[in-house]
C-alpha cells in the first residue's frame, strides 16, 4: 500500500511538471518545474525520499527526457541563459540512468533536422561522453542495477553504442564533432570499458559479485563491426600490464573473453592477436580460453593458421607461442603441427592455393617445428618425414619458381631440425627477403634479414677481426707515392735485390750439399702478367665454324667457333642461308662437353641469328622438331625461346643491322664504308646557311616489318599435334611447364603481329587453342592463357574481333570476370582485369565508330 501511494504521488508531481513545461507562459513556473524534476536525480535533495527517486528513475525518467526534447522550440527554452542551462537542463541528461539518457539522446540526434535545438542536444551528448557516463553505464550493468533491463533493451543499447560514430556522421555531416569520429570515440570507449573493469576488480576484492556479460557483448559488437584495432590497441597493453602480477585482473580478463558472444569471438581474438606484443602477454590475457571455448579453439588452431593468410609473422609467433607456453595447451600445438604439415604436403593445395598462402603455411610449419621439444620431435618424426618427402616433391614439381624455392627452404630447415642421421638437405636457390625470413624462423635469435649458415660474411657472431689480413701491407708497394724520386726508387729496388741475394747465399752456406752453380740461386722472374699464346685462331669462314662444331675434339677450337658463330652468321648472310638448317640442327643438339663459359647464351644467340637471317627454313625446322620424339624438355624450351627472340628481332626496324638488299646480293659487306648518299647529304648540310634550325635529331625513319610476312611460319605449325601425347612428351599431361611456355610464346607471336594482314586469322586460332585449357590446374598455364587473350585483344583489329569472334566474346567476358574474382593467383586476377579493360575498350571503340559495324550486326 505504501509503494502504491509513493508511485501515485510521484506520478502526479511529474504530470504537473509536464503540464507546466508544455503550456505555462510564466518562466518562473517553468524553472520551478525543472528544479522539481532535477530533485529526483539529486541524491542529497531533501524534497523527496530515496523511494521516490527510485520510482522516478525507473518509471518516469525516459518520458521526462522526451518531453524536454519536444520543448526544444518553446520560448522558455530559448530564454535560458548558459548558467541556467547548465544547472537546470543539462543535469537532467547527465545525472539520470545513463542507458536511458543515451537512448533518448541518440534517438533525438538521428531524428531532428539541423537547428539550434539539435546543436544543443549534440553538445549535451558530447558532455555525456566526456564526463565518464559510458563507464557509469557499463558499471550499472556489471552490478545488475539497471532499472528496466531486458534482452531487447540490451540489443538496442548495444547497437546505438557500437554505431554512435556512424549515426552522428549521417546526421551531422559535414559539421560532425571531433569526439564523434571513429578515431576518437572507440579509444574513448575502450578507456571507459577499462574503467568499468577496474571498478569490477575493486568490487570483487570487497566481496561483491559482478557480471561482465554486457561489457563482453559491447567489446564483441564493436570488434564485429570492424573496430577491433583502435579498441584493442588501448585495452590490450593495459590488460597485459594489469594481469602480470594481479590474479584478480587475470580472472576478470579471462571471464571477459569467455563471455564474448560466439559470433563475435573471431573478431575479438584476431584483434587481440594483432594488439598483443608477445605470446606471454596474450597468454595472460586469454588464459586457457583455447581449451574451454570451442570457437576460440577453431579460430586459433585452424582458421588463423590455415584458412587465412593476411596476418604478419608476429601474429603466427603469438599464436604458436601461446599454445606452447602451457603444459595443458601443448597437445594443441602438436595437433596444429600435424594439420599444417598435411596442408603443406598436399599436392592439390600446392596447385590450387595462392603462393602467398603457401608462404604463410610454410612459416607456420617452421615456427611450430622450432617450438617442439626433443621428445615431441621424436613423437612426430614419422609425420614430419612424410611431410618432407611428399611435400618437397610436390613443390619441386611446380612450374612456379617461388613455390619451388619455398619447397627447398622448408626442406632444408626440416631436415636440419629432424637431424636425419646427421645428413642435411642442401639446395641452390637465389636468396631474397622471403628465404631469409624463412631460414630465420628456425633460429629466432638470428635477425630475419641475415642467415649465418648461407652467408658467412654476415654472421652476427663472427669476430670482425678474425678474417682481417694480419698484414694488410704485405702485398702493397711500400712506397705508393706516384711522385717519388726515381733514384730513390731505384735505390730501394737495389737494396731489396741485395737482401734477396744475401738470403740465398746464407741458405747455400747452411746447406753444404746444395749445388752452388744451380739456377735456383737466382731470383725468380715475375711471370704473373704473361698470357699463354693461343694455339688456335677463331674461324673466319662459316663452314669452318660449322665443321669445328661438328667434329672437333679441341675444346679451345670449339669454344672459339661457338663465340664467333653469331657474328659470322650476321656478316655472311649469303653463306648462312646455304647451311642455316644444318647449323641450327647442330646447335640444337650440341652439348656443353668442355664446360664453356656462357655456353647456353652463345648457342642461343647463334640460333637466333640463323632464324632471323633465314627465317622460313629455320622456323619450319624448329617448329617441326618441337613435336618430334627423343627431345628433352630443355631442348623444347630452347626451341620456343629461340623462336620468340627471333620474332622480336624481326619485328624491330633493322637500323643497325643492315640485313637488307645489299646483304642479299653480296656474301660479305664492309661496315667501314659510308653510304655515298649520307656523305652527299652531310656536305650539303655543312654548306647550307639557315637563319634558324629545328630539331637536330632526325625523326624515326620508316622501315618494313620483317616479321609480318613470316608470322604464319612462326605461329601455325606450333598449333599442330599439341593434343597427341608421345612417348617422351605429354603436353596436356605432366609437361605443363612446356605447355605454359608454348602458350606464352604464341601470345608473343600474336602481339608482334599487330597490323599484320594475318593477325585476324592468328587471333581466332589462338583463342580456339587456349579455350580448352583456360581452367588448367597449373598457374603458369593459366597466366599464359590470359596473356594470350590480352595479346589477341591488343593486336586483332576491332572490326575483325566483332565480326569473326562475336559468338565467343560474351562467353569470354564471363570467364574473364570469373577469373578476376575467384582465381587464387594474383597475377591471373590482374591479367584478367586487364583483358576485360581491353575487351571493353575495343567494343566501345567499334560501337562508337560510325564507319564500323551497326548494332544490329
Amino acid at each position: 500500500m505504501e509503494s502504491g501511494s509513493i508511485s501515485s504521488e510521484v506520478r502526479l508531481k511529474v504530470a504537473q511538471c509536464f503540464r507546466t513545461l508544455s503550456s505555462s507562459a510564466d518562466h518562473t513556473d517553468v524553472f520551478d518545474a525543472l528544479e522539481t524534476l532535477n530533485s529526483y536525480l539529486d541524491d542529497g535533495a531533501e524534497s523527496c525520499t530515496a523511494a521516490e527517486r527510485e520510482e522516478f528513475r525507473r518509471t518516469h525518467y525516459s518520458r521526462t527526457l522526451r518531453v524536454l526534447v519536444g520543448q526544444l522550440q518553446a520560448d522558455w527554452t530559448h530564454s535560458l541563459s548558459a548558467a541556467q542551462r547548465s544547472q537546470l537542463w543539462d543535469p537532467l541528461f547527465l545525472k539520470g540512468p545513463p542507458d536511458q539518457a543515451l537512448l533518448v539522446l541518440m534517438e533525438a540526434v538521428t531524428q531532428l533536422r539541423p537547428s539550434a535545438g539539435l546543436d544543443r542536444l549534440v553538445s549535451v551528448t558530447e558532455r555525456f561522453l566526456q564526463s565518464g557516463r559510458l563507464a557509469d553505464l557499463l558499471w550499472s550493468f556489471c552490478l545488475g542495477s539497471v532499472p528496466s533491463d531486458s534482452a531487447q533493451l540490451r540489443e538496442t543499447l548495444l547497437a546505438r553504442l557500437a554505431a554512435l560514430p556512424d549515426l552522428t556522421a549521417n546526421r551531422l555531416h559535414p559539421n560532425n564533432r571531433p569526439l564523434f569520429t571513429p578515431q576518437r570515440f572507440y579509444p574513448l570507449l575502450a578507456s571507459e570499458m577499462l574503467a568499468a573493469l577496474e571498478r569490477t576488480c575493486r568490487a570483487l576484492r570487497d566481496g561483491v559479485d559482478c557480471s561482465l556479460t554486457f561489457i563482453a557483448q559491447t567489446l564483441g559488437k564493436v570488434c564485429l563491426q570492424g573496430h577491433s584495432g583502435p579498441v584493442l590497441a588501448v585495452m590490450a597493453p593495459r590488460l597485459a600490464v594489469c594481469t602480470r602480477s594481479d590474479m584478480v585482473w587475470q580472472r576478470v580478463s579471462w571471464k571477459l573473453l569467455q563471455d564474448v558472444p560466439e559470433r563475435c569471438m573471431e573478431s575479438v581474438l584476431t584483434g587481440l592477436l594483432q594488439a598483443a606484443d608477445s605470446p606471454d602477454a596474450f597468454s595472460r590475457i586469454a588464459g586457457n580460453l583455447v581449451i574451454t571455448n570451442k570457437k576460440a579453439q577453431f579460430v586459433l588452431t585452424h582458421k588463423v593458421l590455415l584458412l587465412q593468410y593476411k596476418y604478419q609473422t608476429r601474429v603466427l609467433r603469438t599464436v604458436l607461442g601461446y599454445l606452447a607456453s602451457d603444459r595443458d595447451r601443448r597437445p594443441l600445438l602438436i595437433q596444429v603441427l600435424r594439420s599444417v604439415s598435411q596442408a603443406w604436403a598436399n599436392p592439390s593445395a600446392v596447385k590450387h592455393t595462392p603462393q602467398e598462402q603457401q608462404l604463410y603455411v610454410s612459416k607456420t610449419l617452421l615456427l611450430a617445428a622450432s617450438l617442439l621439444t626433443d621428445a615431441e620431435l621424436q613423437e612426430l618424426r614419422s609425420d614430419l618425414l612424410q611431410c618432407l618427402l611428399g611435400g618437397l616433391q610436390s613443390h619441386l614439381d611446380s612450374s612456379a619458381v617461388g613455390i619451388r624455392t619455398l619447397g627447398m627452404v622448408v626442406g632444408e630447415c626440416l631436415s636440419a631440425r629432424m637431424d636425419l642421421n646427421g645428413t642435411k638437405l642442401k639446395f641452390e636457390y637465389d636468396q631474397n627477403e622471403e628465404t631469409q625470413e624463412l631460414l630465420s624462423l628456425m633460429t629466432p635469435s638470428v635477425c630475419p634479414d641475415r642467415d649465418p649458415d648461407r652467408d658467412p660474411d654476415r654472421d652476427p657472431d663472427r669476430d670482425p677481426d678474425r678474417d682481417r689480413d694480419p698484414d694488410p701491407d704485405r702485398d702493397r708497394d711500400p712506397d705508393p707515392d706516384p711522385d717519388r724520386d726515381p733514384e730513390v726508387a731505384a735505390g730501394s729496388e737495389a737494396t731489396r735485390e741485395s737482401s734477396q741475394v744475401k738470403s740465398v747465399s746464407q741458405r747455400s752456406k747452411s746447406d753444404p750439399d746444395s749445388d752452388l752453380d744451380s739456377d735456383d740461386d737466382l731470383p725468380p722472374y715475375d711471370m704473373s702478367g704473361d698470357v699463354e699464346a693461343s694455339r688456335a685462331a677463331p674461324p673466319r669462314y662459316l663452314r669452318d665454324c660449322l665443321e669445328a662444331l661438328i667434329s672437333s675434339d679441341d675444346s679451345l677450337r670449339v669454344e672459339l667457333s661457338l663465340r664467333a658463330a653469331e657474328s659470322l652468321v650476321r656478316r655472311n648472310v649469303f653463306a648462312a642461308k646455304e647451311i642455316s638448317v644444318q647449323m641450327t640442327k647442330v646447335l640444337l643438339h650440341m652439348e656443353d662437353r668442355f664446360g664453356i663459359s656462357g655456353f647456353l647464351v652463345l648457342r642461343q644467340a647463334a640460333m637466333v641469328a640463323l632464324a632471323a637471317v633465314d627465317s622460313v627454313p629455320v622456323t619450319q625446322y624448329l617448329t617441326t622438331e618441337f613435336y618430334s620424339l627423343n627431345y628433352s624438355l630443355r631442348q623444347r624450351l630452347d626451341i620456343l625461346e629461340v623462336l620468340a627472340l627471333a620474332a622480336q628481332e624481326l619485328s624491330k626496324p633493322a637500323a643497325d643491322k643492315d640485313i637488307a638488299a645489299a646483304s642479299e646480293l653480296t656474301p660479305y659487306q664492309s661496315n667501314s664504308a659510308a653510304s655515298w648518299r649520307q656523305e652527299v647529304e652531310k656536305r650539303i648540310q655543312n654548306k647550307t646557311k639557315r637563319i634558324s634550325k629545328g630539331s637536330a635529331q632526325p625523326g624515326a625513319g620508316a622501315a618494313p616489318n620483317r616479321y609480318a610476312p613470316v608470322a604464319g611460319y612462326f605461329f601455325f605449325p606450333l598449333l599442330r599435334n599439341y593434343d597427341k601425347p608421345e612417348v617422351t612428351f605429354d603436353l596436356l599431361g605432366s609437361d605443363h611447364l612446356v605447355l605454359g611456355r608454348l602458350i606464352h610464346t604464341l601470345g608473343l607471336f600474336m602481339h608482334l603481329a599487330v597490323n599484320a594482314p594475318i593477325a585476324a586469322q592468328m587471333g581466332a586460332a589462338l583463342l580456339d587453342f587456349v579455350w580448352a585449357v583456360r581452367y588448367h590446374a597449373d598457374q603458369t598455364v593459366r597466366r599464359g592463357v590470359l596473356f594470350a587473350v590480352c595479346s589477341v585483344f591488343l593486336s586483332m583489329p576491332s572490326q575483325a574481333l566483332m565480326m569473326d569472334l562475336s559468338q565467343q566474346l560474351l562467353e569470354t567476358r564471363t570467364w574473364l570476370a570469373d577469373v578476376a574474382e575467384v582465381d587464387p593467383d594474383a597475377d591471373c586476377r590482374n591479367l584478367a582485369v586487364q583483358s576485360l579493360v581491353l575487351l571493353d575498350q575495343n567494343l566501345k571503340k567499334q560501337l562508337q565508330n560510325p564507319n564500323g559495324l551497326s548494332l544490329e550486326s
